[in-house]
C-alpha cells in the first residue's frame, strides 16, 4: 500500500454469515479429526442452502467424527437452532461426501514417499503475510474496525440486547488516509437481520448508538461520517435461506480486508500440510515480528511452493519504503531465522492440534494469542530479529 491521501475500505461479517458458517463447519470437521489423529489429511468444504448442508472432500484419518453432529452444533451455535430465523440445525438436512486423500498428493506430502526424502508442499502455491502498525494488533485499521463491528453486532444478537437483531450481519469501514497515515472514519455499512415488523428508524437509531457509538473510537468520527444502516430498507431474510453459503468465499475478509495482497487458496477446512494455510500463517508470523521489531512500519512476505518440494522456491519481502534496512537485507536474514519448509512450519507453530474453528470467524490474523491459538500472532522472534538486524 503506498503513502499518499486516500479512501480505503474494508468489510466483515458475523460469525452467522452463510459463508462463515460453512468455513467453521469445515473448521470444525478439521478439528474433530485433529483431535483424534493429529496425522489427518483434511480437504473439507461445505455448503449451506435452504435447509441443507452438503460436507464434500477428501479425508485420510483414522478417526471418525459424526459429521451430522458436528454440522448441526455449529448451525445451532451461530444462532440457526429455529425455524423461525430462516435455518434450523436442528433439522436440517446434511449431505456428507467424503472419500480419501489422492496418493499422488499424499506421497508429496508423506515424508520419503514422493520425489524428494521431505515432506513436501501439499500443494503448489503463492501465500502473502501482512503487518503494520496502525492498531496495536498490527493489522491495518479498517479490517480492524469492521471485524469488531461485525463481533459486536453478533454479540448484541446473541445476549439479545438488542432483541430485534437476528443472526445474518455484515459491517463495512472507509478510513480516511493521509500522507499514508489513517486520520478518520468516513463511512460505516451495517446490514443486520432483524425480525419483521421492527421499524427502520428504530433499528438504525440502535444500531448507531449501542453498536457504532460504542466500537468505533470517537476521535476517528465526526459529523461528516456517513453511517449507513441496512441500505436496502430491510434485512428480514436472511443466512442459508436467502445466500447459499459456501468454504472459502470470505478470503479478503480472512486476511487482511484487501489490504495486502492474498494468495490463490482460502484457509478453511484444510490441514497444515496444505501451505494455502500454515504458509499463510507463517508468513503473518514472519511479518507481524519485523513490525514488532521495529525494523519496519509495514511489511509484506511473500512465500511461494512447489507441491511435494519442501524449500520455497521463492521468499519476497517487501517494506514499502518503511524499512531501517533494505528489503534484500531483510529476506537475507530472514532465510537465516526462520525454517520454511512445512514440516517446520506446523512445528514451530504447533498446527497439529484443534484450533482452527476459532479461526472461522472474524479474521485468522490480528487475534489475541492465548491459550494455544493464533500463535502466529505471537511476536517471541521480536527481539531476535532486532539483534540480528542491529536496529
Amino acid at each position: 500500500m503506498a503513502y499518499g491521501n486516500f479512501l480505503f475500505t474494508s468489510e466483515s461479517v458475523t460469525e452467522a454469515h452463510p459463508d462463515k458458517m460453512c468455513d467453521q463447519i469445515s473448521d470444525a470437521i478439521l478439528d474433530a479429526l485433529m483431535a483424534a489423529d493429529p496425522e489427518s489429511r483434511v480437504a473439507v468444504e461445505s455448503l449451506a442452502t435452504t435447509g441443507l448442508v452438503v460436507v464434500a472432500g477428501q479425508v485420510t484419518s483414522t478417526a471418525r467424527p459424526d459429521f451430522a453432529e458436528i454440522v448441526r452444533d455449529v448451525a445451532c451455535s451461530v444462532g440457526y437452532d429455529t425455524d423461525d430465523v430462516g435455518f434450523n440445525g436442528n433439522t436440517c438436512a446434511v449431505v456428507t461426501a467424503i472419500q480419501p486423500q489422492s496418493p499422488d498428493i499424499s506421497q508429496g506430502v508423506s515424508a520419503g514417499q514422493g520425489l524428494h526424502e521431505e515432506q513436501g508442499a501439499g500443494d503448489q502455491g503463492l501465500m502473502f503475510g501482512f503487518a503494520c502498525d496502525e492498531t496495536l494488533e498490527l493489522m491495518p485499521l479498517p479490517i480492524a474496525l469492521a471485524h469488531q463491528l461485525a463481533s459486536n453486532l453478533s454479540a448484541l444478537e446473541k445476549d439479545q440486547k438488542l432483541p430485534f437483531l437476528r443472526p445474518d450481519g455484515k459491517s463495512m469501514v472507509t478510513v480516511r488516509y493521509v500522507d499514508g497515515l489513517p486520520t478518520r472514519v468516513t463511512s460505516i455499512v451495517v446490514s443486520c437481520q432483524h425480525r419483521f415488523g421492527v421499524a427502520y428508524a428504530t433499528i438504525r437509531e440502535a444500531i448507531i448508538e449501542e453498536l457504532v457509538k460504542k466500537t468505533v473510537p470517537s476521535e476517528l468520527l465526526d459529523r461528516s461520517t456517513a453511517i449507513h444502516v441496512n441500505p436496502t430498507g430491510s434485512f428480514v431474510l436472511g443466512g442459508p435461506s436467502a445466500d447459499c453459503g459456501l468454504t472459502g468465499r470470505k478470503i479478503i475478509v480472512d486476511t487482511y480486508g484487501g489490504y495486502a495482497r492474498h494468495g490463490g487458496g482460502a484457509f478453511s477446512g484444510k490441514d497444515p500440510s496444505k501451505v494455502d494455510r500454515s504458509a499463510s500463517y507463517m508468513a503473518r508470523y514472519i511479518a507481524k515480528n519485523i513490525v514488532a521489531a521495529g525494523a519496519a512500519q509495514k511489511c509484506e512476505i511473500q512465500l511461494a511452493y512447489a507441491i511435494g518440494m519442501a524449500e520455497p522456491v521463492s521468499i519476497l519481502v517487501d517494506t514499502f519504503g518503511t524499512g531501517k534496512l533494505p528489503d534484500s537485507t531483510l529476506s537475507a536474514t530472514l532465510r537465516e531465522l526462520f525454517d520454511l519448509r512445512p514440516a517446520a512450519i506446523i512445528q514451530t507453530l504447533g498446527l497439529k492440534r484443534p484450533i482452527y474453528r476459532s479461526t472461522a470467524a472474524y479474521g485468522h490474523f490480528g487475534r489475541a494469542a492465548h491459550d494455544g491459538l493464533f500463535p502466529w500472532e505471537r511476536v517471541d522472534m521480536s527481539e531476535t530479529i532486532r539483534a540480528a538486524l542491529n536496529c
